[in-house]
């Protein structure tokens, strides 16, 4: 069994996704209980914080995709950061810079979604 969990915490409006260990086919599920619960919530501005995640899968990613819509529908986004950088050349290779914002910091993240 991969060791996975997600963390959660609220800065005012916005939901922190604390994301460790391996991300894979058999922890996204996690993943996706997480976002259904913001989505239960109306929590659509969320930041996702890599720092801790060792790996990544194409599910892993594939939960991000299916949810990214329905909270750009109802004004929110999903913003990226922390990521390690072999866990990020994943994501860039499949193009996500194109369709998220990726930010060093979760402050940065934070800001961008206060700003506007």
């Amino acid at each position: 069994m991969a060791e996975f969990d997600v963390g959660k915490h609220g800065v005012g409006p916005i939901s922190i996704l604390n994301v460790k260990g391996y991300l894979d086919a058999h922890t996204a599920p996690e993943l996706e209980n997480a976002f259904n619960s913001l989505i239960n919530d109306k929590q659509y501005k969320v930041v996702v914080n890599f720092r801790d995640l060792k790996y990544i899968s194409s599910a892993g990613l594939g939960v991000f995709m299916a949810y990214v819509e329905t909270m750009r529908e109802n004004n929110g986004d999903i913003k990226f950061c922390g990521l390690k950088d072999d866990v990020f050349n994943i994501f860039d290779l499949l193009g996500f810079p194109l369709l998220y914002e990726f930010y060093k910091e979760e402050k940065e993240a934070i800001d961008k979604f206060n700003q506007g």
